[in-house]
């Protein structure tokens, strides 16, 4: 009878150690899928992005060509941004392990492409995901940086690149309190504004020539609101 019963336990034993690599097998496939999802993403989103910025420091930001890269770069996000948000709805904020090591980079891509209302909608998930490790602080910064711009705000970090048709060139976006600015940034474990912009942007930080345009954009709003 011992021999018996021991024979079912061998069987049952088998049958879970079975099943327990079947659920294993099953969720190594769909970490890789999910993954596969994130590089396609990835590709379609950053690479029209990279051709364009080397089409502008050649032909200039009005060139034709610029232009039918930037139509393909919406088109593309379109189509993106509708894959991370069914992602974050369904899951959550992936953790590293779901999303591979450029993962967490590609969701936060494609949400500071994407519209405000976009990006604040999901600003609660990413301060989540911060504190829970999931996340780098620094994608969190971009995305509270670019709602500030967008409502018309002083960013608080420095993230914030524009466009200025008036002298034809980039320039930071104005900081809230730009003399307390790398106080900020080191608290939440980032490099200097200098060493930000100059590896990023390739643009010379002036503590004096910030300072000055916070108080012109600053006065400037007042006026707007009288």
């Amino acid at each position: 009878m011992k021999y018996i019963v021991l024979f079912s336990l061998l069987i049952t034993m088998s049958c879970s150690n079975t099943t327990k690599s079947k659920e294993t097998s099953t969720t190594s496939k769909n970490q890789q899928n999910f993954i596969a999802v994130l590089d396609t993403i990835w590709a379609t989103e950053q690479n029209p992005i990279r051709s364009r910025d080397s089409l502008i420091s050649i032909y200039g930001v009005d060139s034709e060509l610029v232009k039918a890269k930037q139509l393909l770069i919406d088109k593309n996000h379109i189509i993106n941004e509708k894959k991370v948000k069914d992602i974050l709805d369904t899951y959550g904020w992936p953790t590293k392990e779901m999303a591979g090591e450029r993962g967490n980079w590609t969701i936060c891509n494609v949400i500071q492409h994407s519209d405000n209302e976009v990006r604040i909608q999901y600003l609660p998930m990413m301060r989540q995901a911060v504190k829970e490790k999931k996340l780098e602080p620094r994608f969190l910064v971009r995305a509270e940086d670019r709602i500030a711009t967008e409502r018309g705000d002083l960013q608080i970090y420095g993230g914030q690149m524009k466009y200025y048709p008036e002298t034809k060139s980039f320039n930071l976006w104005p900081v809230f309190e730009p003399e307390n600015i790398d106080k900020r940034r080191t608290e939440i474990g980032l490099d200097s504004i200098a060493i930000f912009l100059k590896n990023r942007f390739d643009f010379e930080w002036n503590l004096e020539e910030q300072i000055k345009r916070t108080k012109e954009f600053k006065l400037a709003k007042q006026n707007d609101n009288k």
